[in-house]
């Protein structure tokens, strides 16, 4: 396919942009004795109507094989319009297929065609075999090389023309009939290919366009969020940065002074806001940046480190065949997890927490339950006491409203001996 060497899009601020190289052109033209790619895309190919005058013509030509004298046998003439009529049909049925063929099988198929009506033309010159012609004029044009199938429909017409000066009456006009209706055919076919390659090609170039659009737009995108990873970086993340370092530092100097213990409390509550937000914000450049976000894979670690910094002990199953989530998905699963051990620890007594982790035909389920008294945090409607306002930044109603946006679902209620977290998303 030949495509438009230079597409140029124009973007406010940037430069005309190469697509595609061009293609040098050989200095000496080869003939191609393979056949031309199929027009097999649904609705694509000759119009119908051309494909129905086709099938009618060629049943038209058998009937009239069939009816003529001499017809077909296994004696004398008869057993050369049997042979002519199998090599007809031969040829016919090798070369009409619209999809694919080997290298050549085609060619061969078309010179068969051109025999069987050449022997049908000298052995039945009253009937319609001569017309086979036709089939292998528009098939040549349709499906070869532009000098390929010249050389057979050009081959193809004179052996017939010469049949027909040598065993017809030529006194009739018939042989200036014959080329001046078969000429025309091929050059149609011709044309008809042509437009379809057009076509074809167009639609090629358009959706080249199209992709070159969509990967301008995303590395614009990615451009935009690096500028704000960046600005983010440079103004929140060194912020809280000092402000961590800061209410560390009042939180020591306050033990160190005997201030009043709520004193002494409320910094060390501001510290650890400052230090999740810290997280969070580091969190939230990479994924700006493009880094990969936690997953589900990182669970077995958040299991372990809940086990080691509590007197809980967490046991992690996963059931099912693991698949490919998106990164909100994944995110949501090990943001969940994370702040249903946060409440536990904060919140609960419980000496045993279970994680399981279940890959289902229609979604995923994360389930993490506690077994031990504590009191329960409450997940309600915004304006009522929030899970985790204590710690990370991250509460199970933020969870359960980022679950929403996903399609998924989030329930957090006690159970008779301690408290479960239930976040289900779609597959």
């Amino acid at each position: 396919m030949r495509v438009h060497p230079w597409v140029e899009t124009r973007v406010s601020g940037s430069t005309l942009a190469t697509m595609t190289s061009a293609r040098e052109t050989p200095t000496v033209r080869e003939v191609n004795l393979r056949e031309l790619p199929p027009i097999s895309r649904p609705g694509s190919g000759p119009p119908v109507a051309l494909r129905v005058v086709g099938f009618v013509g060629l049943a038209v030509i058998l009937v009239s094989i069939l009816t003529t004298s001499p017809r077909p046998g296994l004696h004398g003439d008869g057993l050369l319009v049997t042979i002519g009529l199998v090599l007809l049909a031969g040829g016919v049925a090798g070369s009409l297929p619209r999809r694919e063929l080997p290298d050549g099988q085609r060619l061969v198929a078309l010179i068969v065609a051109a025999a069987g009506t050449c022997l049908l033309t000298a052995v039945q010159p009253d009937s319609a075999a001569f017309a086979g012609i036709y089939y292998v004029v528009v098939i040549a044009g349709m499906r070869l090389d532009r000098t390929l199938g010249l050389v057979v429909a050009g081959v193809t017409l004179a052996a017939v023309v010469a049949v027909m000066a040598l065993t017809g009456d030529t006194a009739n006009g018939s042989i200036p009939g014959l080329i001046l209706s078969v000429v025309p055919w091929f050059l149609i076919m011709r044309l008809v290919r042509r437009l379809l390659e057009r076509g074809r090609e167009a639609e090629a170039l358009v959706e080249e366009l199209r992709e070159s659009r969509a990967a301008h737009a995303e590395s614009v995108a990615l451009a935009e969020r690096s500028r704000v990873a960046r600005d983010m970086h440079d103004v929140l993340a060194h912020s809280l940065s000092a402000l961590a370092l800061q209410l560390e530092g009042a939180r020591l100097l306050a033990r160190d002074r005997g201030s009043d213990p709520e004193v002494v409390d409320a910094i060390e509550r501001a510290h650890h806001l400052a230090a999740g937000g810290l997280a969070e914000a580091r969190q939230a450049i990479a994924a700006l940046r493009g880094d990969e976000l936690p997953g589900p894979e990182r669970l077995p670690a958040l299991a372990e480190a809940f086990a080691d910094s509590s007197d809980a002990g967490c046991e992690l199953t996963v059931t099912g065949e693991p698949r490919e989530l998106t990164s909100e998905a994944r995110l949501a699963l090990y943001r969940t997890a994370q702040e249903a051990l946060t409440n536990v620890r904060r919140h609960s007594a419980a000496d045993r927490v279970e994680i399981a982790l279940r890959y289902a035909d229609d979604g995923t389920t994360l389930v993490v339950q506690d077994f031990g008294p504590g009191a329960p945090v409450a997940v309600g409607p915004p304006g009522d006491r929030m899970a985790g306002a204590v710690g990370g930044g991250y509460g199970l109603t933020g969870m359960r409203e980022r679950a929403e946006l996903l399609g998924g679902r989030l329930s957090a209620e006690p159970t008779a001996d301690g408290f479960r977290v239930e976040l289900w998303l779609p597959a």
